[in-house]
């Protein structure tokens, strides 16, 4: 009995890999991945800009190249980088160059920072998938870049789907996310990978 114990939780720390994903507000991609079965862990950040270990400040004034991105944390067993690719695509909106829904600027643009040349090809194959399918009516402009430095967000920042409920869902409902999704996705907006197989 004793050695299931000590056996049970390496594997899971052992294996778990991370991926970044930038998607407009952090605090709702957060929230987005926290709901797949697989994911581990999600912290809010920054990354792709030019400024060590910046401020939500300076982040959202635009002037630091950073994007608001989200390093998920998940357990290839159980979801694979490929699943979260296409579930992240269909969080966001992809043909929107200037930011996501409501939030307008640099720091909420859409990126996916590849860890290596396999991860890129991942993501640059959804993208001429969607292309393909003709589904959206703009071209998709969201960025395949390559990882960076990833600074964590203030500690306000994180869990904020949680630990101020009410504010973020109001945020959220007003910023008009879930409604430019379903116009954009039908069906497939924000359907987890555990749904799709």
């Amino acid at each position: 009995m004793a050695e299931q114990a000590s056996d049970a939780p390496p594997p899971a720390s052992t294996s778990a890999k991370t991926a970044i994903f930038a998607g407009g507000c952090f605090w709702c991609t957060e929230a987005d991945f926290d709901k797949v079965d697989g994911v581990i862990s999600t912290v809010s950040g920054y990354t792709g800009g030019t400024v060590d270990d910046p401020s939500y400040k300076q982040v959202v004034r635009g002037n630091t190249g950073h994007y608001e991105a989200v390093e998920v944390t998940y357990e290839p067993s159980k979801v694979s980088y490929d699943e979260l690719v296409d579930y992240y695509f269909h969080t966001v909106d992809p043909t929107d160059p200037d930011g996501q829904f409501c939030d307008k600027g640099t720091s909420y643009r859409t990126a996916v920072f590849a860890a290596d040349s396999e991860e890129r090809e991942t993501v640059e194959d959804e993208i001429d998938e969607i292309e393909a399918s003709g589904q959206l009516d703009a071209p998709v402009v969201t960025k395949v870049l390559d990882r960076q430095t990833f600074w964590p967000a203030e500690d306000y920042h994180q869990d904020y789907h949680r630990t101020n409920a009410v504010k973020y869902r109001f945020y959220r409902n007003g910023c008009g996310r879930d409604a430019r999704l379903e116009e954009l996705w039908g069906d497939e907006a924000m359907q987890l990978p555990s749904a799709a197989d």
